[in-house]
């Protein structure tokens, strides 16, 4: 079966399709999962702790409020989830490291880069509903990504 999302988007016309914002900075263009998701703000501690623990194919969906003030995920977190079997990571933010993530086997959408790192206080909310891009994102909807962009759906298609 084929996941790209345009063949997707034509035999579920009904799917929630992100507004066209993210760029592709990882390298798995394609990928896709049951989403976990992360309500953070300029603050990554949260998306260090789920790329620790196993990924089992899924997407960490990041909602870092569209922030451009600093990354929430770099080269070191990515190399977690290339690690721990994490499909991609989704950041409605930004990343740095961006050419050393480009050469793992990761899926990473961003809004941008940003050399600065984050704060490390430990505060967010984790699978919990995130809604960015015109989409409203539950814990476990299947996040399918390509090139053409991000569509979300409560159950696999």
């Amino acid at each position: 079966m084929s996941y790209a999302t345009t063949d997707l988007s034509d035999a579920h016309p009904g799917c929630a399709i992100v507004e066209p914002m993210f760029g592709d900075f990882g390298g798995r263009i394609d990928f896709h999962g049951p989403a976990h998701t992360l309500k953070i703000h300029e603050d990554n501690s949260l998306v260090r702790a789920a790329l620790e623990q196993p990924g089992e194919g899924k997407v960490l969906v990041v909602d870092g409020g569209g922030s451009m003030r600093c990354a929430l995920l770099g080269d070191q977190l990515a190399e977690l989830a290339v690690k721990n079997g994490w499909a991609g990571v989704v950041v409605y933010g930004c990343i740095r490291d961006s050419a050393a993530i480009e050469e793992m086997d990761i899926g990473v959408k961003a809004l941008a880069t940003h050399p600065r790192k984050s704060e490390k206080r430990g505060a967010g909310i984790e699978n919990k509903t995130v809604h960015f891009g015109g989409v409203t994102i539950h814990p476990g909807d299947m996040v399918y990504c390509d090139a053409d962009g991000i569509l979300v759906s409560p159950q696999p298609l």
